[in-house]
């Protein structure tokens, strides 16, 4: 009996040992040690206890400066303060530590220059490098680390351009002071900062207006730099003046172009049939008629089959996974029962159950301008471009009064239901949250991409249009909806992009309070903003998050992820492609927190 024990408690004590030592792999390790030499110590007699060697293990045996996480299973933070370093970084050796969050080399002796192998460290939080003798420019790739928040580089002999990191939205620190760089100033996220400053440099041109939350200490010492905190102000005169030649000329040639297009107009009104207005006339009232009587017909969707003239009955089919959608027409869908599930700006929504086959939604499009072959032209190329998370159009119909867009009906409904209906004792947690984000982002993000070229943006985004499949996947839905200036012109450029990010930046506010975008007067977004700037950031999360004890910091940069999202400024707007990038990573970090937490 007591032998059974004894190896009872040798077998436990073997799996213990087991599951302490599976920790960093070796070639993590490896490079943790390389990283380490190139610092070069010096006479630091404490030396030989730092561990840092390829016998033993970063987290398990108490590697000099190092904290891993709270299992004992990836190095977080790296930390070694005034130690009188004085080699080099190798940042591709330290940035192979994927998990990395913390690095703090401040105030030793370390030289040479920053990498561009930094850009591996991929959630890199907090870069620490005050007070060394780094030297050269930064490195572009900085720009990548979408995740910083701090960065201090200051007291070094760094010299080039400061990087743009306008685009780095949860970035609260900045300091880069007594250093050489040059040129001028970059855009920062100024209204976000907490701290900033770049003084004592060689920085040139105008402070930017919007500094208000930092004085002239923060741009001083930099003899060209100009503007209303400091005391050297911006000559403007010339510049207004060569401006104003500029504009005048453009307005004199736009006056001409109008008056050329005004004329040609003219010409072919009076070249036109008056009959054929009439008969134009006499169109558009039986149009409201048929819209009229369609109302009081079983399928509200449904019209008077006399506009379809020569028109091919049959619903143009796509590339669908669909069966019971090829080779169906026009009339079955108008014979088949609808019921009316949603309506908004740019149509109404029905759920037709046809006699053999799944549920189907039809999409009725309302006030689109836009020709039958326009149409059937921008379906095709939305159907070109496939992504798991974007709801695909099985089929279409389009004639000169209707336009017919098919799905296949998903049967969990959409995140507003989820967020805003009852949930049937159902807790929709920060977990299930932060997936719809990540997964909505990266859809969009990969369809802007691919549709670039062709502008062809969301143009309806809200949370009714994300829909949940049958596993509870997020399914951006509806892609392709027109995008119109308020002359009704369509938009040329990737402005038309930027309200697709505006509309999931309201997203991702409804996610993080649980509130509806508008009701009654009130105004999410203006309420968000008012409570920000009070500095009562916590008060705006859904209590079932708060509860649930959901990560504060997480939730706050997602949060800064939507202002920015939402802030109007071009400068500070991201695109979807760094949104989709800095959810995905926080996603991949709750992920391993969860991971390292379960027993």
């Amino acid at each position: 009996m007591g032998r059974a024990r004894s190896l009872l408690v040798v077998s436990f004590v073997c799996v213990l040992l087991f599951n302490l030592g599976k920790t960093e792999t070796v070639d993590i390790r490896d490079a943790l040690v390389s990283f380490m030499k190139k610092l070069e110590p010096g006479n630091n007699q404490n030396r030989t206890n730092w561990g840092w060697n390829d016998t033993s293990d970063p987290c398990t045996s108490g590697w000099f400066g190092v904290t891993c996480d709270i299992s004992n299973q990836t190095v977080k933070n790296i930390v070694l303060e005034q130690l009188n370093l004085t080699g080099t970084v190798d940042f591709e050796s330290v940035c192979k530590e994927t998990s990395l969050l913390k690095l703090s080399l401040k105030n030793n002796n370390l030289s040479g220059s920053l990498q561009n192998e930094i850009s591996n460290c991929k959630i890199l939080r907090h870069l620490f490098l005050h007070g060394n003798n780094f030297s050269g420019d930064l490195p572009a790739s900085l720009t990548e680390l979408t995740n910083l928040v701090r960065i201090d580089i200051s007291n070094n002999e760094l010299t080039g351009n400061l990087p743009d990191m306008s685009k780095n939205l949860g970035l609260l620190s900045f300091l880069a002071q007594n250093n050489h760089f040059s040129g001028q100033l970059p855009n920062f996220n100024y209204d976000h900062l907490e701290k900033f400053d770049v003084s004592n440099n060689d920085l040139t041109g105008q402070v930017p207006d919007n500094t208000g939350n930092f004085g002239a200490k923060s741009f001083m010492g930099n003899a060209g730099l100009c503007g209303k905190l400091l005391s050297n102000a911006c000559s403007t005169k010339k510049k207004k003046n060569w401006h104003f030649l500029i504009y005048s000329g453009y307005a004199i040639l736009s006056l001409i172009v109008l008056v050329l297009i005004g004329l040609l107009h003219h010409k072919k009104k009076k070249k036109e049939n008056p009959n054929n207005v009439k008969s134009d006339s006499n169109g558009d009232k039986s149009t409201k008629d048929s819209e009229s009587k369609s109302v009081v017909s079983r399928s509200e969707f449904s019209i008077t089959s006399a506009e379809n003239g020569g028109i091919s009955t049959s619903v143009f089919v796509l590339s669908s996974p669909v069966e019971s959608v090829n080779g169906m027409k026009f009339e079955d869908l108008l014979k088949a029962p609808a019921e009316l599930i949603g309506r908004g700006k740019h149509g109404s929504l029905y759920k037709v159950l046809p006699n053999v086959g799944i549920p189907l939604v039809v999409k009725r499009i309302k006030d689109w301008d836009i020709s039958k072959d326009e149409f059937k032209k921008r379906m095709q190329i939305i159907d070109q471009v496939k992504h798991p998370k974007v709801l695909p159009v099985v089929a279409y119909y389009c004639s000169k009064q209707e336009k017919l867009l098919v799905y296949e009906f998903q049967q969990n409904g959409s995140l507003f239901e989820l967020l805003h209906g009852s949930q049937d004792g159902q807790i929709f947690d920060w977990g299930s949250r932060l997936k719809i984000a990540s997964d909505a982002a990266e859809a969009l993000a990969f369809m802007h991409k691919e549709l670039k070229d062709d502008q062809i943006p969301h143009g309806n985004l809200k949370s009714s249009n994300i829909l949940l499949s049958k596993d509870m996947e997020a399914c951006v839905s509806e892609y392709g909806l027109m995008v119109v200036n308020s002359d009704g012109s369509q938009k040329n450029d990737n402005s038309v992009f930027d309200a697709d990010v505006y509309a999931f930046g309201v997203v991702l506010l409804e996610l993080l309070t649980g509130k509806p975008v508008q009701s009654n007067g009130f105004d999410l977004a203006k309420w968000i903003n008012s409570v920000v700037k009070e500095e009562w950031t916590s008060e705006v999360f859904d209590k079932v998050l708060v509860v649930e004890g959901a990560n504060e910091e997480r939730m706050v940069a997602l949060l800064q992820i939507a202002l920015n999202c939402i802030s109007g400024s071009p400068d500070l707007t991201p695109d979807m492609d760094q949104v989709s990038n800095m959810i995905v990573s926080m996603k991949e970090e709750e992920d391993k927190s969860i991971a390292s937490s379960d027993p």
